[in-house]
């Protein structure tokens, strides 16, 4: 991994990253903050996602960049959030010209954490304008905060054999070329270490001394797929590469790659999976070369989401095995 070198996603350009959360019930949203607009491609492959404004990141679509982007906990709640960031992308004059009005374009995706401590307190919009807030701060923080306050994984036989999640961040630059990766990991599955098949967090065995396949025991629990909790993991690439909207979309797909390397099982009917892309910057470069780089980023970042969590709210963390 010499030709690049590792740099912090919070230093790039053209983003502010903010976080808002309850700790108490366990919820949370972050957000990213994009003052210039940035270029957006999304690829969805979970069979269970809750999104906003996806339809506009499709090539077809007119849309040539956004100003936000939320992802959230509280399911499909969650998105109520997204009128916080819009109000503060309003109040800072942040947004498309529409005649005499001014539209922020706010995308975003929600995890489900409704079943992680409270379902009854999700993110609303206070809690979105209030990460648009701590994002003049762009402080980096992984692991419990934001939409990862309630994030946890390996849930194949239920919440009592899961263990804390969270989200990552991690970003590298190789000559002028910058891509970074911000995940919430709530997978249905376990995470591994990106460089080996070392597990690193997930199904819980019986003593819950250790940790158990969760590929192996969805074979055994297939015919009661409806009693599998509910999932989803959510992220984002930056670069601050010149790439059109088509080619970031061809981004965002390659970065999913990098949720394969690390995450088993994955895009399961359960989960809402879904990776947006996004460009900031004028550095020429291609969207293979672009994409590659993402899937390496994200599973790093996939990997960070569990190492940097503590435990919390009763479930084991990856650190708890080290």
């Amino acid at each position: 991994m010499s030709e690049w070198q590792e740099i912090s996603l919070h230093d790039m350009k053209g983003i502010r990253i903010g976080h808002a959360q309850d700790e108490e019930h366990a919820t949370g949203c972050s957000v990213i903050i994009c003052e210039k607009k940035a270029v957006c491609g999304v690829d969805v492959r979970g069979g269970g996602p809750a999104s906003r404004e996806t339809e506009l990141l499709r090539p077809t679509a007119s849309n040539d960049g956004i100003h936000g982007l939320l992802l959230s906990g509280g399911s499909a709640y969650g998105l109520e959030a997204a009128g916080g960031v819009m109000k503060y992308l309003e109040e800072h004059k942040i947004g498309l010209k529409v005649g005499k009005s001014l539209v922020p374009i706010v995308v975003g995706s929600c995890i489900f954490d409704l079943g992680c401590v409270d379902d009854q307190v999700r993110p609303d919009a206070a809690m979105g304008y209030a990460a648009c807030v701590d994002s003049e701060k762009n402080l980096e923080r992984n692991g419990n905060v934001g939409a990862g306050m309630g994030a946890t994984v390996g849930k194949i036989r239920g919440d009592n054999f899961a263990m804390k999640s969270g989200l990552g961040c991690y970003a590298v630059q190789t000559g002028r070329l910058q891509v970074g990766a911000i995940v919430v990991v709530n997978a249905i599955g376990d995470v591994f270490e990106m460089d080996s098949n070392h597990q690193l967090a997930g199904l819980l065995n019986v003593k819950k001394d250790g940790m158990v396949s969760s590929e192996q025991e969805a074979v055994k629990l297939l015919q009661i797929a409806s009693k599998f909790s509910f999932n989803t993991t959510i992220g984002a690439i930056v670069t601050n590469a010149a790439l059109d909207k088509t080619q970031m979309n061809k981004v965002a797909a390659m970065a999913s790659n990098g949720l394969a390397r690390t995450i088993r099982p994955l895009n399961t009917s359960m989960d809402g999976d879904s990776i947006y892309a996004l460009a900031t910057g004028k550095i020429k470069s291609s969207p293979d070369v672009v994409g590659t780089l993402a899937a390496y980023v994200l599973g790093k970042a996939v990997n960070r989401a569990v190492l940097e969590t503590e435990e919390k709210y009763g479930y084991k963390a990856a650190r708890s095995f080290l």
